[in-house]
């Protein structure tokens, strides 16, 4: 039988234009695709980031319920304190400043729709 391997996020958006500037800034590349209503961006080799329109999307979507997290975790702490004063100075909105969590050193951005982005130096040598 054959494997669910998924090779991208989706994320519903209220405004395509307005996110694939965000993340254009953000992931500091271009979106491999735009269309109305959707854009694509390349994660990695292997996965993609899809901005899809809320309001255009079939099946229709579920009232929003929580939100959806990028996380990148296995940066060091140098390089989350580099993310976050580069996210900061660019006007990224900052749900979380850097601080020690049980799980590592992390900060938490959010995009237009409230979507959360974690950097993170994972640490779990003190969990379990």
């Amino acid at each position: 039988m054959p494997t669910f391997s998924p090779n991208s996020v989706i994320l519903y958006v209220s405004d395509v234009e307005a996110s694939t500037e965000f993340y254009r800034s953000v992931l500091r590349t271009e979106p491999l695709e735009t269309f109305e209503g959707f854009a694509v961006f390349a994660l990695s080799d292997t996965i993609t980031l899809g901005l899809q329109a809320a309001d255009q999307i079939d099946p229709k979507a579920e009232p929003h319920i929580g939100g959806s997290e990028l996380s990148l975790s296995d940066v060091d702490r140098e390089t989350v304190d580099q993310l976050y004063a580069a996210w900061t100075a660019a006007s990224v909105p900052i749900a979380l400043e850097p601080t020690e969590l049980a799980f590592g050193y992390t900060f938490v951005a959010t995009d237009p729709d409230g979507h959360r982005l974690r950097v993170c130096a994972t640490d779990t040598t003190g969990l379990g």
